[in-house]
């Protein structure tokens, strides 16, 4: 159970953060966003809000923003359509029922004629005493039909009728706003937990541990190893861990003098991979400022670090199989809960870059696909034709859905078999 309130805890809000950076994006360049959706498939909870629905979907596989015009949400009225109208005190159309067999005191019936929903708002047809009348459509009109309503999308409120700049804000706001959640959990982290210093100061000894038996202390400052200035915990951490059972020469500073010290680091096996280890702790400090600033630099070295591993995959230096699911995410997210809540968050922060890094690939159907486009509308002076590029994203959207079978399915047949 923990792992499932943890899990459901992390992707929750992995992808709320992702979803609500296109969500504040597309508002403030004036989009109408019909929905906002944690999860896919059918929904299990809703909330109209405004003129948006907020819903929460049964498949923990992602979520989406849904912008007027960026889909096929438009309503035509044909001519020759009987629809029933409600008017405003301004004698604007503020409903449309599409369903004839509504009744209300007020209604007014119209066999169409035309009907502009979008540029002009009017519709215009034949009453029930075959007048040819007129009536302006409120920009806020709502059209019903079969009890679902949908509150019409003036052209200048639809996602494709704003600048490219403005269409590509909205998209890399997703992607974008999975970086700052990796910053601001990182930046808590620090001011929770501390921060690392980053000298290379030793903290404590391991009792029993190589360096104790060396005759490492607590406050030791490393100066080199093997003739090799250290100047940072990293660079310390980094020269033992690549040197497992290999006699190494350290020089410590110890209140102002040099002590020479032959450590030999332990042997250590994880994922058939071996590194050295001596036993020493790194000393914590609590300060606010710091706590930012290791928040800003482990997302950059997190970001980095997957970058790196990405272009191994393309290399082929990594095969398929090192990829993970949903169901290897849940398996790992089960072992690093098991180590408390820090580590629970540092997963955390680490997956949520990752999903922005994922998302930022110029691939079909993700946003780094659609940023592609619009770079190659800006380029051209016009837009790629939507069909065209309706089809891309779709073929896109297949290749992904097979990926993930085949990612699932070695998820299951590593985990469970």
């Amino acid at each position: 159970m923990q792992t499932v309130i943890a899990f459901i805890i992390i992707f929750g809000s992995l992808v709320f953060f992702h979803e609500l950076g296109h969500f504040l994006f597309a508002k403030r360049a004036g989009i109408m966003v019909r929905e906002f959706a944690i999860g896919m498939g059918p929904k299990i909870f809703g909330m109209t809000k405004g003129e948006t629905l907020y819903t929460i979907r049964l498949l923990p596989l992602g979520g989406y923003v849904r912008m007027a015009g960026d889909d096929m949400d438009s309503v035509e009225l044909q001519p020759g359509y009987r629809v029933g109208i409600i008017l405003n005190e301004k004698e604007e159309a503020e409903k449309i029922y599409l369903n004839q067999s509504v009744t209300h005191p007020n209604i007014v019936f119209l066999e169409v004629e035309r009907a502009d929903l979008e540029k002009d708002l009017f519709i215009e047809g034949y009453d029930e005493e075959e007048r040819l009348v007129r009536y302006n459509i409120s920009r806020n009109a709502v059209l019903v039909e079969n009890g679902n309503e949908l509150i019409i999308a003036p052209i200048d409120r639809q996602f494709n009728s704003k600048s490219v700049g403005k269409r590509a804000m909205a998209i890399f706001a997703g992607p974008l706003f999975n970086f700052i959640l990796a910053f601001l959990v990182l930046a808590a982290l620090g001011l929770m937990r501390g921060v690392p210093v980053a000298e290379p100061i030793i903290d404590d000894v391991v009792p029993n541990s190589p360096a104790l038996v060396a005759g490492m202390e607590s406050g030791d400052v490393v100066k080199s190893i093997n003739g090799k200035a250290i100047d940072s915990w990293n660079e310390l951490s980094g020269t033992v861990q690549d040197n497992p059972g290999e006699a190494l020469k350290f020089i410590v500073d110890r209140n102002g003098q040099n002590v020479e010290l032959v450590i030999t680091p332990a042997t250590i096996e994880e994922n058939g991979e071996q590194y050295g280890q001596i036993g020493i702790q790194r000393p914590i400090e609590q300060n606010p400022l710091k706590a930012i600033a290791f928040g800003a630099t482990q997302t950059w070295d997190y970001t980095v670090l997957i970058v790196q591993l990405l272009g191994k995959l393309v290399t082929g230096q990594f095969s398929i199989d090192a990829l993970s699911g949903p169901v290897g995410i849940y398996k790992a997210t089960e072992t690093v809960a098991q180590y408390g809540i820090f580590n629970l968050m540092n997963w955390a922060a680490l997956l949520s870059i990752n999903l922005g890094i994922m998302n930022l690939l110029p691939l079909p159907a993700l946003d780094g696909g659609r940023l592609l486009f619009f770079g190659i509308e800006a380029l051209r002076g016009k837009p790629v034709d939507r069909q065209k590029e309706g089809m891309v994203h779709f073929v896109g959207i297949v290749l992904l859905m097979v990926l993930m079978v085949v990612v699932t399915w070695n998820d299951i047949q590593r985990f469970f078999f």
